[in-house]
């Protein structure tokens, strides 16, 4: 970790994370917001595949969800990834990220990473594709649900990146 988050510690999260990680989402301005009972959910049934960071006190300032594919079990899929306002800009996601994968690694084969990006959300971009330089992988991208999918209304694309094979998690 940098040293503007050396006061931070990555940890999993607990069900009594689910609020926060909802507030987080829902002030990023940028994720698709899913109900509150699916954060309480996330956090419950997935805390082996996902991340937070906290604060002194243990407040969450950030998380990546995730889980693993059972139809592909050494895929790790992104679901999100969200930093409070405050602690935006310093490296935060990424070492959320690594640290994640690193976990999983630790615990499971894990070959590759994936997660869906909308088109023109450079911050997204930038972080999976670092990531995957991090680790000496390949990045391949396709739409994987088009805007035609999305029952509410007009929603950008999905597309998947796939990274991997990961020579390092």
């Amino acid at each position: 970790m940098t040293a503007t988050q050396a006061d931070l510690r990555i940890d999993r999260p607990s069900v009594a994370d689910g609020a926060a990680l909802w507030r987080i989402a829902k002030e990023s301005g940028t994720l698709d917001v899913n109900s509150s009972y699916s954060y309480l959910l996330w956090c419950r049934d997935f805390a082996g595949t996902s991340v937070v960071a906290r604060v002194e006190g243990g407040e969450p300032v950030g998380f990546v969800t995730g889980y693993v594919r059972p139809e592909a079990p050494r895929t790790l899929l992104v679901w999100q990834v969200a930093v409070a306002d405050a602690y935006r800009g310093r490296g935060l996601a990424a070492a959320l990220l690594d640290g994640l994968t690193a976990r999983v690694a630790a615990e499971r084969p894990l070959d590759g990473v994936e997660t869906t990006i909308t088109p023109g959300n450079t911050a997204s971009e930038r972080l999976f594709t670092s990531y995957a330089a991090r680790h000496g992988a390949d990045v391949t991208r396709e739409v994987l649900f088009g805007t035609d999918l999305f029952p509410d209304g007009p929603h950008d694309p999905e597309v998947l990146y796939r990274i991997g094979p990961l020579t390092s998690a």
